[in-house]
């Protein structure tokens, strides 16, 4: 059927590709922007690249939007799918798995030989498509490779490589399917004066760009992490093995620089918090005597290398990522605090990062968006605050850009309730919260059937759910992390009970249409952390300019992440639900109002009986009265 904002999405996007003109759209859950974007691209007949937020997207937008749109269209464009290197099976390292035959795990072997068997039949190379071995097995990174451990033009397999195939593919096409962290990590290379990774283009599109600012920031920055010293590690003994079988000491030096990142994980756990800025642990005498240790190693490997560098390519290629990795943790630990730049370490159970995050990734990407004249057109459902998108223009240096927000087709007001309970627990002092806001919601549950999304801003508190709600509810359930976020979806989709408990990864991205969804609950508002140190560090430039960082940073990245919580609810035109809110401050506080008022104009209630008599009608939206 029409879709008035599909329409006007497509104007706006012809208008912009004629005038080579950046344009931001918001486009209202439901308007159907892929089409949107596609169509106008299509027509123009111009050189195109579409990046998206995830891999999945990505997927989707190759092999099932863009078939369908050329056929309605009849458009004969050459298109092309675009991952990172670590998407694609490196046959020069599966190789050496193979004749290494060092694998103990009957798993790993069986993984390995399905392998392969697909490797003699692939075209593309793309891990995804390898129905025999699921996409997260830990086999792949045996047999894919990165940018630090890519031998390049030197490789014995180079002329078959999956990765130079997929990039003159690219370079071919007319239009190129990418996602954001690729096209980031483009521009970070032609930032450091490499060669340019992907084609030139007349039209940039950038689907879901309210990930685009985080992940920016995080490319046009600099990491390392100890996964990275594992990795070099055991590199370092395959290629010893392969090419200098007779310095087996390489491996023992290898070997002690893994030991001595036990030490450095052990004194990371007296840091106060897992996200924390380098300054506050620096002089740390625990912290200070295991890293001492760990760049004792990092040098005692580099000049084992440097030795054993002209016995092999493989070698030669560690020894320069040694040589890297040592000037990068010494360039970690000995730079000086900038107004530019924050240093900060993540923290996990075994393993940690070190990071260097730019304060204002904006200006980078704003050089490349002015670099030459292209049409730059970057959309999402949540990219407004309300009607202001100076929160994302702000962030990505879009200063001259045409911002308009397409309107969404779904008849809210009669499709869903918004329930807003009385007599709410405080989250800030109220120690049982979760436990109480579940009492308040299973009345919702019961009216609907269970068909519930129960979404929660931390792990603990959906750790503590999942404990409360275990052998309580008359629903299957189904928590996030206790199986692959895939499988959990479609079991849940299955049930047409389920009551599903999620984090994060299940504010977005996640479409359940029809009636297997019909309940969503958000425990509370989706603040981000204060502790975080880079955005401690952007608050302080917010301040020291004269700005209040909760209306300049917090208030809007709290909306656009509502907003897309909110999202999963009605994904259809024939969909009903019920929106549960739990936060008292959405009811009580003049900022939580500005959030209620940004959301979709749902009918707001505040009596049970208002949700059980919206499920037991039968009503159904009347899809003629949204063309």
């Amino acid at each position: 059927q029409p879709r008035p904002g599909q329409v006007q999405m497509a104007e706006i996007i012809r208008d912009a590709i004629i005038d080579s003109r950046t344009v931001v759209i918001e486009a209202g859950t439901g308007v159907g922007k892929t089409f949107g974007y596609l169509a106008p691209i299509l027509l123009a007949g111009r050189k195109a690249i579409v990046s998206t937020g995830t891999k999945h997207l990505q997927d989707q937008i190759f092999s099932r939007d863009l078939p369908q749109i050329k056929a309605l269209m009849g458009s004969n464009a050459r298109t092309a799918l675009l991952k990172g290197r670590a998407n694609y099976l490196c046959l020069h390292r599966l190789d050496r798995a193979l004749a290494e035959g060092r694998l103990q795990s009957p798993d790993w072997i069986s993984a390995l030989h399905g392998i392969k068997s697909w490797a003699t039949r692939t075209q593309e190379g793309d891990i995804a498509r390898c129905a025999t071995v699921t996409e997260d097995h830990g086999i792949w990174p045996l047999v894919t490779s990165t940018n630090e451990n890519c031998l390049g033009k030197e490789c014995p397999k180079f002329d078959d490589c999956f990765v130079v195939k997929a990039r003159e593919a690219a370079h071919e096409a007319d239009l190129v399917v990418i996602n954001h962290h690729l096209f980031c990590a483009d521009i970070a290379i032609k930032q450091n004066g490499f060669a340019q990774l992907l084609p030139e283009a007349d039209v940039v599109v950038l689907d879901e760009a309210h990930q685009l600012p985080e992940i920016a920031a995080l490319f046009f920055g600099s990491s390392l992490s100890s996964g990275q010293m594992i990795d070099l590690v055991r590199d370092t003994a395959r290629e010893q093995q392969a090419e200098a079988v007779d310095m087996s000491d390489l491996t023992l030096i290898a070997h002690a620089l893994e030991v001595a990142l036990e030490p450095c994980v052990a004194a990371l756990k007296t840091a106060r918090t897992d996200r924390i800025a380098w300054s506050e642990i620096t002089d740390d005498p625990g912290i200070k005597t295991a890293f001492d240790a760990l760049d004792d190693r990092i040098k005692a490997l580099t000049d084992g290398l440097d030795i054993a560098a002209p016995r092999g390519k493989g070698l030669a290629s560690c020894h320069e990522r040694a040589v890297q990795m040592r000037q990068a943790l010494s360039s970690f630990r000995n730079s000086t605090d900038s107004d530019t730049e924050v240093r900060w370490l993540e923290r996990r159970e075994k393993s940690f990062t070190l990071n260097t995050t730019p304060m204002d990734a904006g200006k980078t990407f704003s050089d490349v968006v002015e670099s030459q004249p292209r049409a730059w057109v970057f959309t999402s459902a949540t990219l407004a605050a309300g009607k202001d998108f100076s929160h994302f223009t702000r962030r990505l240096n879009l200063n001259l850009a045409l911002c308009q927000q397409t309107p969404s087709p779904f008849d809210y007001p009669h499709q869903a309730l918004m329930y807003l309970p009385a007599h709410l627990p405080d989250p800030k002092t109220d120690p049982e919260y979760t436990l109480k806001i579940l009492r308040l919601v299973f009345p919702v549950l019961k009216a609907s059937g269970g068909r519930a999304f129960l979404l929660f801003t931390s792990h603990r508190e959906l750790k503590k759910a999942a404990e409360i709600l275990e052998g309580k509810l008359p629903f299957p359930l189904f928590v996030q992390g206790t199986q692959a976020k895939a499988t959990l979806l479609e079991q849940f989709r299955q049930s047409g009970n389920g009551v599903l408990l999620g984090t994060q990864s299940f504010w977005e991205g996640v479409d359940v249409r029809g009636e297997a969804l019909s309940v969503v609950m958000i425990d509370r508002i989706p603040f981000a952390s204060p502790d975080d140190p880079v955005r401690r560090a952007r608050e302080t430039q917010i301040k020291e300019a004269g700005y209040s960082p909760f209306s300049v940073m917090a208030m809007p990245e709290a909306i656009i992440t509502f907003k897309q919580g909110v999202g999963r609810l009605i994904r259809d035109v024939t969909d009903r639900g019920v929106l549960v809110l739990c936060d008292p401050r959405l009811q009580n506080t003049g900022y939580g109002r500005q959030i209620l008022d940004a959301l979709p104009p749902m009918r707001r209630v505040r009596a049970i009986a208002d949700i059980e008599a919206f499920f037991k009608s039968t009503e159904r939206p009347d899809s003629a009265q949204l063309d």
